[in-house]
């Protein structure tokens, strides 16, 4: 296994740092789209991270229960400062989720049947889709020139989003697959 690249932690991060990054993410970001923000935030502009520690942090993320955003900043925050880190930076990261979802929940009750409400939430939901498309490709990097990957995010798009199969039946179809396209293979 490669080894990851190292970044350069003479400067870490503060906790008040680390909240205030978390907390403007939080704040700033909806669905999908959080995970794009949270890289940005990692690798490109605060450079906590290196492109690879992001990938092996979002991999180990999808492994573990519940969001993939919360258990980034876990490990991101464990990574930078610790437990504490880990603490402040989800702490940091759901408190203004939670209290615009709040004050948003209260607020649909009272106005359900006005027309513009169901406009808002399908305009959120498109921009969520969107910022998520976008970290996709970004994540995926060189990935999008190889035909085999292509075909592959083509027929995993088509098995959940047009077949309607569920997560697990997809794995259980796609990840063989993928993992014998991408075998190891002896030089010659």
């Amino acid at each position: 296994m490669a080894e990851l690249d190292v970044v350069d932690t003479s400067s870490p991060a503060t906790l008040k740092d680390l909240f205030i990054q978390f907390f403007i993410i939080g704040a700033i970001s909806f669905g999908g789209g959080i995970i794009a923000y949270e890289r940005i935030l990692l690798v490109e502009k605060r450079k906590w991270l290196t492109s690879d520690q992001f990938i092996a942090f979002l991999a180990i993320s999808q492994t573990m229960p519940g969001l993939n955003s919360v258990n980034l900043a876990v490990l991101a925050g464990d990574l930078l400062r610790g437990k504490l880190g880990a603490f402040i930076a989800v702490l940091a990261l759901i408190i203004p989720g939670s209290v615009f979802v709040l004050a948003l929940g209260l607020l649909y009750s009272e106005n359900s049947n006005h027309p513009l409400a169901n406009d808002v939430l399908m305009g959120v939901a498109a921009s969520a889709c969107g910022l998520l498309a976008a970290i996709t490709l970004r994540i995926g990097g060189d990935n999008w020139k190889q035909i085999k990957s292509v075909i592959i995010i083509v027929i995993t798009f088509g098995l959940m989003s047009i077949a309607k199969l569920a997560l697990p039946m997809v794995l259980l179809i796609m990840a063989p697959i993928a993992i014998y396209l991408y075998r190891p293979r002896a030089n010659s």
